[in-house]
């Protein structure tokens, strides 16, 4: 026994192994789904002493769940880091004392491993079942697993479904890694676990209700067609809505397989009117999406998805920083878009398109501002705006507080920062407050060092510089760094 190894079967063994089944297993041969690895135990001279088979897992068992603890969601977009051992079988004339034990051991030491080399992600937990009419799980108990319960006397004869055999099953569990459970529940799961979620398609799990008070606020974007049509404009946007409220990407053919997945009970919820034959409600092609996104009059669109926010989440804390930063959208050829997000609060205030031509960021910056509340508001940019024209565009015209970045290349600028530090180090101080500027996080300017001397040294991270409206000037705040 001490010789006996454990390996995956090799090119042209597996139907030697399900003839083995077939022959010895109570249960005969097996055809695995989904993920699956099978494995031999050989003795010295080579021959086989047992075979196990694992593969996907039982796609829903309350006491799992229950043990587990993890929400629905989470089981369907996490379920393949579960395997399931769906047969393990000791050869005849090869049951000898903790043959199986240790078959059991050696497959499980390397199970997780090979699973990450087959399939690109590693196993968390195993389960199996135990006929109580057949065996005890003595076995599995000496390995380690835990008995969970019974099984409600189903099984599965296809995709989706199932029917009742009244032969309960005992449910055995084992965690193959250190606080598996406690990951498998946690929000975010681990790095090396995050690639079993981003491979299951985003599923909305939004009730019709919610549906119906979003599609309410998109009824008021005019429709730019003529005709009827069998998708109103505002479901085609609740659509695209709950995509990204759902994790969905949001290409056209990405928006028509969203809409595929959705129930009838949440296409109605969406107005999509029934089709006069079939007697339900059909999901959108990708065309129809195409039309949509070129035609729709955007400033529309965010005027209704800023009044269903305000609905659900109330207004934007005035006491949020307001960040304005220009970032590019996938696969849109370098076109920005230009968004304005309270923080800490994640507000979406508005956006803007940018041409291709970064430089055009700033004049778009300028229009955006006029469009939103930001009175009393202070609002942060990058280096990029840092210009006079902005800073006045902000404090002058619609009565905002302004941060702004300054960077090593715009030289003159950064002399005036020291000039300004130097003169007057307790009304005006750069915030970046990291090791290089010669300041502890918290401590007041001056105390390691003047600012002036710590910037001078060429920082190539950012300070920043701010300043408040007085009497249509700008002067330096009265703000702690």
């Amino acid at each position: 026994m001490d010789t006996v190894q454990v390996r995956l079967i090799r090119t042209g063994e597996r139907a030697r192994c399900m003839r083995v089944l077939a022959r010895h297993h109570y249960l005969g041969a097996l055809q695995p789904v989904g993920e699956q690895l099978i494995y031999v135990a050989v003795g010295p001279n080579g021959g086989w002493r047992a075979v196990l088979i694992f593969c996907a897992a039982a796609k829903h068992l309350r006491y799992r769940e229950r043990w587990i603890g993890w929400t629905n969601e989470q089981r369907r977009r996490r379920l393949a880091l579960v395997a399931n051992n769906a047969r393990f079988l000791i050869l005849p004339g090869y049951a000898v004392p903790n043959l199986a034990t240790r078959v059991l051991r050696l497959t499980l030491d390397r199970l997780s491993a090979d699973w990450q080399q087959r399939y690109g992600h590693p196993l968390a937990v195993v389960e199996t079942f135990v006929d109580p009419e057949q065996f005890q799980g003595t076995v599995y108990r000496a390995g380690g697993w835990e008995e969970l319960g019974q099984t409600g006397g189903w099984g599965r004869v296809g995709r989706d479904y199932y029917v009742r055999h009244d032969r309960p099953k005992r449910l055995f569990v084992r965690e193959l890694c250190r606080r598996a459970r406690r990951g498998l529940q946690a929000e975010h799961l681990k790095r090396d676990w995050a690639s079993v979620e981003a491979r299951v398609a985003p599923r909305c799990t939004y009730k019709a209700r919610a549906i119906r008070s979003l599609v309410e606020h998109l009824k008021a974007v005019p429709d730019f067609r003529g005709r009827i049509q069998s998708y109103p404009l505002w479901s085609l946007l609740a659509l695209v809505g709950l995509a990204y409220l759902c994790g969905a990407p949001r290409g056209q053919k990405d928006l028509a397989k969203f809409a595929k997945s959705l129930s009838q009970g949440q296409r109605r919820a969406l107005g999509i009117r029934r089709h006069p034959r079939r007697r339900e409600c059909p999901a959108p092609s990708q065309p129809t999406f195409c039309r949509l996104l070129q035609a729709v009059d955007a400033a529309q669109v965010e005027k209704a998805i800023v009044a269903f926010q305000r609905q659900v989440r109330g207004p934007a804390p005035k006491e949020d920083i307001v960040a304005i930063d220009g970032k590019a959208a996938k696969r849109s050829g370098g076109e920005q878009l230009l968004t304005a997000v309270a923080v800490p609060s994640l507000h979406y205030l508005g956006s803007a398109p940018v041409p291709v031509d970064k430089t055009n960021e700033i004049p778009v910056a300028r229009q955006l501002f006029r469009r939103l509340d930001l009175e009393d508001r202070l609002v942060g940019l990058d280096a990029l705006h840092t210009q006079v024209e902005t800073a006045c565009a902000l404090a002058q015209e619609v009565g905002a507080d302004y941060m702004l970045t300054v960077k090593d290349n715009q030289k003159g600028i950064r002399r005036t920062v020291r000039t300004l530090c130097a003169a007057t180090p307790a009304a005006f101080s750069p915030s970046a407050d990291h090791p290089h500027d010669g300041l502890e996080r918290g401590a007041q300017p001056g105390t390691t060092g003047t600012p002036a001397d710590s910037h001078a040294a060429g920082d190539p991270r950012a300070s920043l510089l701010s300043a408040r409206r007085a009497g249509g000037a700008t002067v330096p705040p009265h703000r702690p760094p």
